[in-house]
């Protein structure tokens, strides 16, 4: 039975922690207030100081209110959190058009509140700051107070200056919005890719463990069990051949016996079968992973390659199990009648090799092959995927120790083909104690 996987839920990584806004917002009111009273006071320049620490003063009781009506750990809504942005670039716009607007040389500051955005909100929301931006610093190139200058005289900056700085300011606006998306939206990709992976991976652990499992319940069962028998062994010696009870005595002690030789059997195959189910060799791991996908009407062909040196055993990984059977779950997706599954050992390498007679990957993403959220399946295709399946498939095999290869054969009737390799002694089980010990001779 193949196992499907949904999309994990990306909304919670647009959730803005509050804190890191009331942070910044600080840091911004602390480097304005500091500008206003240097230019002011420090050079002597006709800054509208009032004016401009009025609306530094209404950020700061922003801050203040946030801070006092919510937790530190707060994390906001993205609709919550594109409102506290856009009142970020207002006030700096407010500030920027009684100080020179585009003439004022921290007027690149306008792309904070979008850069903020970008790595945190939504594409939609983002391009709405950006837009806004954008629309008020061409206002804000038109419009707007003297840039503060020394007392008597003015500073008036060329139209071409002008024009050059709106150039600028939407260009940063535009390249870091985009880049600083692009890498926050790769980087809640890759990681909730990675959770799903640890989660695939704590099933099949914990499917692996159901035989440990049962040995616990088999010795925790066996107590009450030879309590029961020993009583049904009294009640049917004192009631001998009782017409009422003694064929009800009979059947409860048949039954308690019953039950022990199946707790029996079940300790047998968790002791003694402890170092077989511990290692696997190679040939029945491919029986493994193969079996589950032989009822598909696809035809699963088992082809040995190259063979030196004796077998190899390999620990039984749940991760391992789990990525070849996606493997080859895909290729059983893909191909059109059979699958070959080609293996082959020397004293360096085991390897894999699993090839479909479908169309091969399509050439625009079979260098992003193993990426998350990288498919090649349109939605027509038998099990549509996200493209999670492969990430998955290829983040357990490399942590084994595996190296794998995406390719389409160039050979008539052949396909996509994926290659995996280990360095033997990675992929070998360590040897068990009883095994490394040395036979006695007694002779």
């Amino acid at each position: 039975m193949t196992q499907t996987l949904d999309a994990p839920d990306l909304g919670k990584s647009h959730l803005l922690r509050l804190n890191t806004l009331i942070r910044l917002r600080w840091l911004a009111i602390v480097g304005q207030s500091a500008t206003v009273v240097i230019v002011a006071y420090g050079y002597g320049f006709s800054v509208p100081v009032v004016p401009c620490f009025a609306m530094i003063g209404c950020s700061a009781a922003l801050n203040l209110y946030l801070a006092l009506r919510y937790p530190a750990t707060y994390r906001l809504r993205p609709t919550a959190a594109f409102g506290v942005l856009t009142f970020d670039a207002l006030q700096l716009a407010g500030l920027l058009f009684m100080t020179g607007g585009l003439t004022n040389p921290f007027s690149l500051l306008m792309t904070v509140p979008v850069v903020v955005s970008a790595t945190s909100l939504p594409l939609r929301m983002t391009a709405m700051l950006g837009a806004l931006v954008i629309a008020m610093a061409t206002v804000l190139a038109i419009v707007h107070l003297p840039l503060p200058w020394g007392a008597g005289s003015s500073l008036s900056m060329p139209l071409i200056y002008v024009a050059g700085m709106w150039v600028a300011l939407t260009s940063s606006i535009a390249f870091t919005g985009i880049y600083a998306f692009r890498v926050a939206d790769e980087a809640r990709l890759l990681s909730n890719a990675l959770a799903a992976t640890e989660l695939v991976l704590q099933r099949e652990q914990h499917l692996s463990a159901l035989d440990g499992l049962a040995a616990a319940a088999a010795h925790e069962l066996g107590t009450p069990l030879a309590t029961i028998a020993l009583v049904a062994r009294e009640m049917e010696l004192t009631l001998g051949n009782d017409e009422t009870y003694g064929d009800d005595v009979k059947l409860l002690r048949s039954q308690s016996e019953r039950c022990r030789d199946i707790l029996k059997r079940l300790t047998s195959l968790s002791s003694e079968g402890e170092v077989h189910l511990a290692r696997l060799p190679l040939t029945s791991l491919i029986e493994e992973v193969t079996a589950p996908h032989r009822d598909f009407g696809i035809a699963i062909r088992l082809v040995p390659g190259e063979q030196q040196g004796p077998e190899p055993v390999g620990r039984r990984n749940a991760g391992v199990i789990y990525g070849l059977g996606n493997l080859i779950e895909n290729a059983v997706d893909f191909a059109r009648e059979s699958v070959t599954v080609h293996w082959s050992w020397d004293d360096e390498h085991v390897a894999f090799r699993i090839v479909d007679d479908g169309p091969g990957f399509p050439s625009e993403i079979i260098d992003r092959i193993g990426e998350p959220y990288v498919s090649t399946r349109q939605g027509v295709e038998r099990g549509g995927g996200l493209g999670l399946g492969l990430f998955i498939a290829k983040t357990l095999l490399e942590r084994s120790g595996a190296s794998l290869s995406f390719r389409n054969s160039s050979a008539a009737g052949e396909g996509a083909v994926v290659a995996i390799t280990w360095q033997r002694e990675l992929f070998l089980a360590p040897t068990t104690a009883a095994e490394a010990e040395p036979e006695l001779d007694t002779a």
